[in-house]
């Protein structure tokens, strides 16, 4: 049985997060790195995504729904990449991050203030980067693969529909 296209973009927009969030993972739990907020903020979007590629599942038999869930599907592709480019530029330091995360303490503080942000401070930091790969970040890999997928993914859409009567 050949599934509708909708479904098969659906589930590779799906499959490609599974891969992308199971790499987080791994190397969050069998490497040992710990992710930053941003990070975390990286994975909603694949969750997402995920969950709207397998809704295309049942769906087969209704294909105009189906594109639906395939559209919000590379929308979060799209979102995620988006993240993943912020948080690099952060690790890059062509930009600020979140103040929480970034490890900047504004100047000015009483040392009551000073003690608050010190104390609710999180570890890991999300202006360095933890692991790279030819000078590329997990952010930075993040928003390159899912972006590239996103755009993969609507470009076969596009044609599709232009194909189709």
């Amino acid at each position: 049985m050949s599934l509708p296209y909708p479904t098969r973009i659906g589930l590779i927009a799906a499959l490609g997060s599974i891969a992308l969030l199971g790499g987080a993972y791994w190397f969050q739990y069998v490497v040992g790195l710990a992710p930053c907020d941003m990070c975390l903020w990286q994975r909603y979007p694949h969750m997402l995504a995920i969950l709207f590629g397998l809704l295309t599942l049942p769906l087969m038999t209704a294909p105009r729904v189906a594109l639906v869930f395939t559209l919000l599907a590379i929308l979060a592709l799209f979102a995620t990449s988006a993240i993943g480019a912020f948080h690099a530029g952060v690790e890059y330091h062509l930009w600020e991050g979140p103040q929480a995360c970034s490890g900047r303490i504004p100047t000015g503080l009483s040392a009551e203030e000073l003690k608050k942000i010190l104390l609710g401070a999180r570890m890991v930091r999300c202006d360095e980067a933890a692991w790279k790969m030819w000078g590329i970040s997990m952010a930075g890999w993040n928003a390159i693969l899912s972006g590239g997928l996103a755009i993969l993914l609507s470009g076969h859409l596009i044609r599709h529909a232009r194909t189709t009567p």
